[in-house]
């Protein structure tokens, strides 16, 4: 691989790019994903992860097995043009002299989607940015079948390329090779790897999924994703697997999102404090960098770790995102933010919150029968449950007035939450949903969100991109601070 690498003068600037999928979920895509990501970054190449679809721990895991920020890739928030525009935006900013790596992390099947003709899907990711699709296939106890699958898949949609597939889940050598034989014998595509079924998964795993990064202190995770890529590298010919994927220079042809990076030049520079720690860490990159760029300054605040007592500045606005907080349940019962962030609120602060943002601007959160006391801003508990409450993409339409949102606004978002609300007051909900689960059912809707004072909470998490208003809305309210309602 370093004699290809190494064949590229700086001047090139080659990007190799490949989108990794499977035919359903858990078919391995994301070991591969990691494997690769981690194996080429460890010898000097530079990988760029992106992930299909809404997620923030399989993409917290991509950014730390390539050393940069993940991005998502959703077709249910982005056309494919504007889709195309961000995947180029991305690249462009990378530094570096050799050649790169764009890798994308498919989700569920290759071609899953919202319908029978696979809108948002995998597959229209892939032809949107231009990226041919390595096949992961999982060949527990099968062997010829493995033939028409991979014919199938690959000649399914006229629009797609494939470089090849890699084999996982291969039980005995003997198996592995005549998968092999077969592949060669009935399809054209190259088989790049076999990976032997590991006796124990190096990831550990939660409820959601992998378990999030924060559950996984740094040495262990660290050496996790070493064992990947030490899998990968005995088992996958890297060097061919490259020179298969596609490979072009910068400067495809992509129109130009709107946004100003000229934030000096406006009235007023507000500070916005982010909650981010073990707990609270569910942040789209693209949504501080929206934020940044209509002119707000952002500081990064703690309400549970070693970082939780330390004081907080003057803000003029608070970003709470998600998380786990059913796992720091205690910690942040005792936390002194809690009485902090009341202040905030009651001082007409304007407060964003999502999902486990939500959670902690309830009078308590129970978990296990256990009530842990949160901040009190609105009038309910929330209870941990041990089944989904609403996983998927949500879109609704904005009925109340709010600092964050235009009234009869449509915006588009995602939850995943395991948790409900006991709404004890007559609350009125912000957002009136056509698709998703939200709080709580109503007839033929589905609602989330509240609002009290300048604080919206709710637990529908947005990507800043597609929805714009979001984050001037946000910064022009931090300018106004205090000003009341």
């Amino acid at each position: 691989m370093s004699a290809l690498l190494k064949s590229h003068e700086p001047s090139c600037r080659k990007c190799f790019r490949v989108c990794v999928s499977a035919m359903s979920g858990g078919g391995g895509k994301t070991f591969v994903s990691l494997g690769l990501a981690r194996f080429f970054s460890k010898r000097g190449m530079t990988v760029q992860p992106f992930k299909k679809g809404p997620d923030f721990i399989d993409s917290a895991w991509l950014a730390l097995a390539a050393g940069r920020a993940c991005p998502p890739l959703d077709p249910f928030f982005l056309d494919a043009r504007t889709l195309a525009s961000l995947f180029q935006e991305t690249l462009e900013r990378l530094t570096g002299d050799g050649p790169f790596l764009a890798l994308i992390e498919g989700n569920r099947g290759l071609f899953d989607g919202l319908d029978v003709e696979g809108r948002c899907s995998t597959a229209e990711v892939a032809k949107a940015v231009q990226a041919p699709v390595l096949l992961v296939i999982d060949c527990t106890k099968i062997t010829r079948t493995v033939a028409p699958l991979v014919q199938g898949l690959t000649a399914f949609d006229e629009g797609l390329s494939f470089c090849g597939v890699i084999l996982n889940n291969v039980g005995t050598e003997r198996q592995g090779g005549l998968l092999r034989a077969v592949l060669e014998r009935y399809t054209d595509i190259p088989v790049f790897g076999v990976l032997p079924r590991l006796p124990v998964n190096p990831l550990p795993e939660r409820h959601m999924g992998i378990a999030s990064v924060g559950d996984f202190f740094s040495l262990r995770r660290k050496d996790a994703l070493d064992r990947l890529a030490s899998h990968v590298a005995e088992n996958v010919n890297t060097e061919s697997l490259l020179s298969n994927v596609a490979c072009s220079t910068l400067g495809i042809d992509t129109p130009r999102r709107g946004g100003s990076l000229d934030i000096f030049s406006r009235p007023g520079r507000p500070r916005i404090g982010v909650i981010r720690d073990a707990c609270f860490w569910f942040y789209y990159e693209e949504n501080l960098q929206a934020l940044r760029e209509e002119g707000a300054e952002l500081v990064f605040l703690a309400v549970v770790g070693d970082d939780a007592g330390a004081p907080w500045p003057r803000l003029d606005g608070l970003y709470i995102g998600g998380g786990f907080p059913e796992d720091y349940a205690q910690a942040i019962s005792e936390s002194v933010a809690l009485p902090r962030i009341r202040g905030l609120a009651e001082a007409n602060v304007p407060i964003y919150a999502e999902c486990g943002g939500f959670m902690l601007l309830a009078e308590a959160l129970v978990h296990h029968g256990v009530r842990y006391p949160m901040t009190g801003v609105f009038p309910l508990d929330v209870e941990f449950c041990a089944k989904p409450q609403g996983l998927g993409y949500v879109e609704g339409v904005v009925c109340i007035d709010n600092p964050f949102f235009v009234r009869g606004e449509r915006i588009r978002g995602h939850e995943f939450h395991y948790s409900r609300p006991f709404i004890r007051g007559n609350e009125q909900f912000s957002l009136r949903l056509c698709r998703g689960h939200g709080m709580c059912s109503e007839g033929d809707h589905a609602f989330d969100g509240l609002v009290k004072k300048r604080v919206w909470a709710a637990y529908t998490h947005i990507f800043a991109p597609a929805v714009p208003s979001w984050a001037s809305m946000f910064v022009n309210a931090a300018r106004r601070r205090g000003v009341p309602s």
